[in-house]
């Protein structure tokens, strides 16, 4: 048992560092592999211990980042994030035993994927296997299959690879056959793409402002971060004026570009009117704005000012960060004045609309920070017509981190997802913009100021994988749901039968 749990250890690593800063793609089936040999031959009540140790690993490797936050909240985040590798164990424990295991195996890691990237409280979906696709033959499936399958055939890639090794020694034809069908489904999309079809472009200028000081407090410099995102569109104003830079159709600004609300705070409105003017184009503006409805409540939103009009269209944030900008059960769990809770004195209020907006006449799929990393907000709104996608981010937390170069990563596959161009505008990093194929056309580094002024395309074609939208994760979850109930009935029956054929007492002594 105890070499099975020093290959967990090992296997949680060598996946973690698959994902950036490392970015070493071709770890994940061996680290899979590990874990299979790992849990392989335990019963399910021992299974679990080396997948927690597994999860433990992993999940503290790959999202250290949350220690810009609190090491507290590393620490409890990825402990109860680790806590989903204990199911996970048991599951691999029950699909090991059953012909076609490789298949099992893979659906019960996506399964559990799936389950912790929604639960609870929105779930964490960071670490998906998926995310650690760029630039390989697995993200060009993206198009097609979709983030879930394409875990999935990650997932399986190292199951197979298990399957395989055990059978090193007596290859059968079907071993064979095996690796050269996962070779052929995995490749194939390279040879054939999904093709997008392009019908106008837009100039889009995506505004970096930068924050001052260290970077990390973006509470107490917030009237200078809209300052700065004010400048710097006057600025692209004058570069514009002089011919040195194409006029945008529209400008983005981050999320927090203004962390008080413009349509209360007469400075905020009148620097976010003075760039508005200035560029003469609307102006997508990430702001904190009070709740109508309740004063104790705020909203997160990407607001759309047009030049002399005032506000327009807007979204709002659907995946609002537990304890980062909500606290759940309020009072009732955590006091609201342990650590950095002080800093959420307000609940931000969860979005509800996957209604494109609608900016310079164009409809455009928004997501704000976090909301990157949910399969429902970007390809929702393109099903419902967004020719192109903007992120509007600031992690002004994690500006020294991985964190900015993880959700980059994300932010590239979603151009692959939707096949549309996509437009990131960070307050500190990384600012970029996307082609539909996830190549970067061009991007701002972290703690920089800069603005990006770029033409991209426009589409309405509709991918396989946004038809197939959020279907795939429902039947992960149905499987791990119908699997435990077909082996707990099993199990049930067997203790069924072995009661039926036991001999009593006194038949035995006769016997």
């Amino acid at each position: 048992m105890l070499q099975r749990c020093l290959l967990a250890l090992v296997g949680g690593l060598v996946l973690a560092a698959a994902f950036e800063p490392i970015g070493w793609s071709w770890l994940m089936p061996p680290a899979i592999a590990a874990l299979v040999f790992s849990v392989r031959g335990l019963r399910a009540r021992r299974a679990w211990l080396p997948s927690l140790l597994f999860g433990i690993t992993f999940t503290y490797a790959v999202m250290v980042w949350m220690r810009s936050v609190g090491t507290d909240a590393w620490v409890a985040m990825c402990a109860l994030e680790a806590a989903f590798f204990v199911p996970l164990g048991i599951g691999l424990s029950w699909s090991l035993r059953q012909r076609g295991w490789p298949v099992w195996a893979a659906l019960w890691w996506v399964g559990v994927e799936t389950w912790r990237s929604g639960f609870p409280f929105s779930g964490m979906p960071f670490g998906r296997l998926v995310y650690a696709t760029a630039d390989t033959p697995w993200a060009d499936a993206i198009p097609w299959i979709g983030m879930t399958a394409v875990s999935f055939l990650v997932a399986l890639t190292g199951t197979v690879l298990a399957w395989v090794l055990l059978r090193l020694r007596t290859p059968t034809p079907m071993t064979y056959a095996a690796v050269g069908a996962l070779t052929v489904v995995t490749f194939a999309p390279v040879v054939v793409t999904v093709p997008v079809e392009e019908t106008g472009t837009a100039t889009v200028a995506a505004v970096q402002g930068n924050i001052p000081g260290d970077g990390t407090d973006i509470v107490a410099v917030n009237r200078e971060v809209t300052d700065n995102h004010v400048r710097a569109t006057q600025q692209l104003a004058e570069d514009v004026a002089a011919g040195l830079v194409p006029a945008p159709d529209f400008v983005v600004w981050p999320e927090n570009s203004t962390a008080v609300d413009p349509f209360t705070d007469e400075r905020a409105r009148a620097g976010i009117e003075a760039a508005t003017e200035a560029i003469g184009v609307p102006v997508l503006v990430g702001a904190i704005a009070d709740d109508p409805l309740d004063d104790t409540q705020v909203l997160n939103q990407g607001i759309v000012f047009e030049p002399g009009l005032g506000s327009a269209d807007r979204y709002t944030k659907r995946n609002p960060v537990p304890y980062g900008e909500y606290i759940p059960f309020r009072g009732s769990l955590i006091p609201d004045t342990y650590g950095q809770l002080r800093l959420v004195p307000r609940d931000m209020v969860r979005g509800t609309s996957l209604v494109p907006i609608r900016v310079a006449d164009l409809l455009v799929a928004d997501a704000i920070c976090f909301d990157v990393a949910y399969d429902d907000v970007i390809s929702g709104q393109v099903a419902r017509g967004a020719r192109m996608v903007t992120v509007q981010t600031s992690n002004v937390l994690f500006s020294r981190t991985a964190q900015l170069d993880q959700q980059f990563e994300i932010s590239r596959l979603r151009a692959l997802e939707t096949g549309r161009w996509v437009v990131v505008a960070a307050i500190n990093g990384i600012s970029g913009v996307v082609r539909p194929d996830g190549s970067v056309v061009a991007s701002a580094p972290a703690r920089t100021q800069e603005v990006l002024v770029e033409t991209v395309g426009l589409s309405t074609t509709i991918t396989p994988a946004v038809r197939l939208g959020v279907w795939p994760a429902r039947f992960t979850l149905m499987f791990l749901v119908v699997h435990t109930l077909a082996v707990l009935i099993a199990y049930r029956r067997g203790r069924r039968g072995d009661r039926a054929v036991a001999p009593s007492p006194g038949r035995g002594q006769q016997a």
